[in-house]
Formats: structure tokens, sequence, C-alpha cells
């Protein structure tokens, strides 16, 4: 049985975790350490399970708290050599990560105790952001948390996974309306920021496949959307090609500063 939880979501902090009980990662840490071992231990798992951490790019909210975790726990930190170039003048990461610096190739697979990740390039305001194909001992996942379009891998790798983690960061009307400078609205808007509800939805259209069985909205915005409005956008598409959430597949929003429900495939 595989499990699956978000530890936090959003600009305030990402974190999720994937494990059997036995094996397990994080991916992104962007909450400080103290938070990530008490909610593990909210579902019984500690630290120690969680074998490694992989890393989607350098903006804070997804390593602020990865030095700490890395230096307190000598946690493996998997990342592109670009990203650990990067990291290796962050503040939150410089110094503390001695020992943990493992190397990934976008484009080509990496295992760790037998769990396989193919790391792909997504467009993003970051020095190197990368999506994740997941491979744990036989359960298929793609994560894509921050993404400002869509391009042919992220479609490829959604094929191929019964379980996708998909960015809805904004819903457009209450992003133009809301209170942003103009130029933040175009930096989240211009195709290296994120992807907004209806972009979310589109791409969906493209990658749904009748194996996908959980899809989980990340990185909602909390000031330009809410749960309701994302995954109504959503759901309206996927019954527009015939997927019935809550028959066909389970479509989640995830919490943006709490914990989320625990999942078990």
């Amino acid at each position: 049985m595989v499990k699956f939880f978000s530890l936090s979501s959003g600009s305030n902090g990402n974190c999720y975790y994937i494990g059997n009980g036995e094996t397990g990662l994080l991916i992104d840490a962007g909450i400080g350490p103290r938070t990530i071992k008490k909610r593990l231990l909210e579902y019984g798992i500690t630290i120690d399970s969680v074998e490694f951490v992989l890393v989607t790019h350098d903006h804070i909210d997804h390593i602020k708290g990865l030095g700490m975790v890395a230096e307190k726990f000598s946690k493996p930190v998997y990342a592109t050599e670009i990203l650990h170039n990067s990291l290796d003048n962050h503040p939150c990461t410089r110094g503390r990560m001695k020992g943990c610096v493992r190397k990934t190739v976008a484009g080509e697979a990496s295992s760790y105790k037998g769990v396989t990740f193919i790391p792909f390039i997504v467009p993003h305001d970051a020095t190197e952001t990368v999506g994740y194909h997941i491979d744990f001992y036989g359960t298929k996942f793609t994560f894509l948390t921050d993404l400002g379009e869509v391009n042919d891998d992220v479609v490829k790798y959604c094929k191929m996974s019964q379980i996708v983690i998909f960015e809805s960061n904004y819903d457009l009307d209450m992003l133009l309306g809301g209170p942003y400078s103009p130029e933040l609205k175009v930096r989240i808007m211009q195709g290296h920021g994120h992807l907004s509800n209806e972009q979310a939805a589109s791409a969906v259209k493209r990658f749904w496949h009748k194996g996908l069985t959980h899809l989980f909205l990340c990185h909602l915005s909390e000031n330009n959307n809410t749960p309701g409005t994302a995954c109504s956008c959503m759901e309206k598409a996927l019954r527009e090609i015939g997927a019935v959430p809550g028959t066909d597949l389970e479509l989640v929003c995830l919490p943006r500063k709490c914990i989320s429900e625990l999942y078990e495939f």
C-alpha cells in the first residue's frame, strides 16, 4: 500500500510525501524540519523512514527548510546539477548540503532503493524547474507544482501515471481584478509563472486516460483562487471528455497551510 499526502501546498510552503511504511520520500521542503516531523507523525510516519528528498526548483517556498533537513537528518537531496549549483549559494541551503548532494539529469531515470524517478524541465522563472515522474514500486506519480505553460513532456509523463499532482494556481478573473501590481500579474501569466485553472483544465483534457485514478490540484493561490473555483473548473473540463469525478477518478484540491488527508493506493 502506497501512502501520499501533502504537508503544505502553496506560496506559504510546499512539501509532499510518498511512502509505504518502509521507504519514503519528500518532494521539496519548503517548511521547517520541526513542522515536517510533526506533520509526518500525524500519520504515524517518522522522519527516519524518509529516505531522500527530490527538489523541483530553488524558490524559497520549496526549499526554505531543505538545508536544515539535509543537515539535521543527513538525507540525500536529488536535483539537477544546475539546481544544485544554485543551492550551493542560496542562503537557505548554503553550507548545509555536505554529503547529501545527489545529481540528476533531466530526462534520465535515477533510482534509490528501488524507487525510480525522472526529472523533466518545465517553464517557470526559477534557476531551473523540473517536474517528476516517479515509479514507486509500480505505482506511478507525476508531480507538477509550478509551471507557466504545458509542454509535451508534461503531457507524456502524466499519460504514464496513475496519480497526478498538478498546479491550478489562479482564477484569471480574480487575478486581473485583484490587488496585485501590473508587473506581478504579468509575471504570473506570461508563460514562466503559474497555471490558471483554465490552463490546468485544458492540460488535463490532453493527458486524461482511463488509468488515471487520482488528480490532486496543488499550489492554489491564496488571493486569486479558491478550492471550489479550481475544482469546479476542472470538473467541468473532465465531464466534457466523459470523465466523471468520484466515479472515473478522484479529484482533490490540496490545502495550502495544513496537512492534507492521507491517501492510499
